[in-house]
């Protein structure tokens, strides 16, 4: 439920949204899905910014069929991605799917249910609604989300699942992982698919002896060697991050203390295994021998209060691990609980936590095909990665003037986000993208025109690239954005 918000862990990937905190192949050829998803040739044509996108009239994703609309705007990569009959947190050989059974392993036992078969599919209920995403929250906009149609999306969080697991689950607790895709930037540590790791746990007031439930369930959790800095740990609300009425002030205490050392236990268990993969790869850094140390932040998140951050000093600098904090009640009772029930959530981004875990330099690794990376991987084992290559790289730019906001010759384009740039690089490079950075931009002082610069870094993992084919692409890029957004391209 911490899945949504904003960018959690420029140390893990983004991670939590109820505390969402809350964004891939080495070719340009994208995978070919093993029959998980299809599209229905036909004349189904959806309109879409200034000109026309051709998308089928259904798309058909692990076995459901969406009626496309004008809302649609999936790439054929990214539902191919999405399409994947084995996941990656569901690859037992794979640097996520590791990382999962890492954590997965050191909670069984500790009362949580855990689910990892959700499909990508949910509807704007699930994943906005329920939540109370307002209709203008900009997690909704077409720029920021893929949609199947106008009711039905991929999930942008892990969030979209809570309604039912609180619903469903048998236990105390849950933790979810799942892929995500949300549009985004293009660099080493962001891309349109990614996993998120999400974990809640409730208890009722109609329980007579529930205080004394959560002190067992604290004194149950395992005991770690970590120096830990919060000044919240004996009084966690105050005027700024506030208790919620509905829970008593120790409730509101031991919840925050059964959460805090939960989330301490599983940055141990992370971090710890990290430090030993390092070891064995023969660094000496000064880092391994330093005892590992947290600290608790307070945050803002809209559907927890009160709301905090773990941060992790790990090789010099705080990394900022993932968010959470007391469940709002509203969110509960939009869920299907009773008014008697309260607790915690947290939720952390996996890809930025295993790049650090495994030593990988770039995110699109995560995706390539390539078995001199697959090969280096193995179930339970955290091995540090060794670089098989290094290409040289190939730069261009591609400079515009934008439309003007108002006019009758303009009314058929819709504004253009940084992350529609992004996605139409992303349809034509795929993995070869790097990187895109925007380098320059400026306003016309007499004519108010905007323009803009962006740099794009081409840069294959596993071959030399040439001018011709790269050369090739900018001219489809530059098209894209010409019909689609009305630019005027510079040259």
């Amino acid at each position: 439920m911490l899945a949504p918000l904003r960018n959690s862990l420029r140390c893990s990937v983004r991670a939590c949204t109820p505390l969402v905190v809350a964004r891939r192949l080495l070719s340009t050829t994208t995978p070919t899905a093993t029959g998980a998803a299809s599209a229905t040739a036909g004349s189904g044509d959806v309109a879409a910014s200034g000109s026309t996108k051709k998308y089928p009239p259904t798309i058909t994703l692990h076995g459901k069929t969406y009626p496309t609309d004008e809302w649609t705007n999936i790439p054929p990569f990214i539902l191919s991605l999405a399409a994947r009959e084995v996941p990656h947190h569901l690859n037992e050989n794979h640097p996520i799917g590791i990382l999962r059974d890492l954590i997965e392993t050191k909670f069984r036992g500790m009362g949580y249910t855990f689910y990892n078969n959700f499909a990508p599919g949910v509807s704007t209920f699930e994943n906005f609604d329920v939540l109370g995403f307002p209709e203008d929250h900009p997690g909704r906009s077409k720029s920021d989300t893929y949609y199947l149609n106008k009711g039905n999306l991929l999930r942008t969080h892990t969030s979209a699942h809570e309604h039912e697991c609180f619903q469903n689950c048998d236990t105390s607790g849950y933790i979810i992982t799942a892929d995500v895709y949300r549009k985004d930037e293009i660099d080493r540590t962001h891309y349109p698919a990614f996993h998120q790791m999400e974990g809640a746990m409730t208890w009722s007031q109609s329980d007579a002896n529930v205080e004394e439930q959560i002190q067992a369930a604290i004194d149950a959790i395992p005991e770690t060697n970590i120096i830990v800095e919060d000044p919240f740990r004996s009084e966690p609300a105050n005027s700024g991050n506030p208790k919620q009425s509905y829970m008593t002030g120790i409730q509101c205490q031991l919840v925050s203390v059964h959460l805090k050392k939960t989330l301490e236990f599983l940055v141990h268990t992370v971090f710890e295994a990290a430090r030993e993969s390092a070891r064995l790869a023969g660094s000496q850094e000064p880092y391994l021998n330093e005892p590992l140390k947290v600290r608790w932040v307070e945050a803002y998140f809209p559907w927890t209060s009160p709301s905090w951050e773990i941060e992790v000093w790990w090789k010099g600098e705080w990394l900022e691990c993932c968010g959470c904090g007391l469940v709002q009640q509203q969110v509960l009772l939009n869920s299907g609980l009773d008014n008697q029930q309260f607790g915690w959530a947290f939720g952390v981004g996996l890809d930025r936590i295993a790049m650090l875990l495994f030593g990988i330099p770039d995110i699109r690794l995560f995706w390539t095909q390539d078995p001199r990376f697959a090969n280096q991987f193995s179930q339970g084992k955290i091995t540090t990665f060794k670089p098989y290559s290094k290409y040289p790289s190939i730069k261009r730019d591609v400079a515009f003037w934008h439309q003007l906001d108002s006019g009758a010759d303009n009314a058929q384009f819709e504004g253009l986000h940084a992350n529609d740039v992004m996605e139409i690089v992303r349809t034509y490079g795929g993995d070869l993208v790097e990187n895109v950075t925007c380098i320059d931009e400026f306003t016309h002082p007499k004519t108010g025109r905007k323009s803009q610069c962006y740099r794009i870094n081409y840069q294959s993992m596993d071959r030399n690239l040439t001018n011709e084919e790269i050369n090739s692409i900018q001219e489809k890029v530059e098209k894209d954005l010409v019909k689609f957004f009305g630019v005027e391209v510079r040259k």
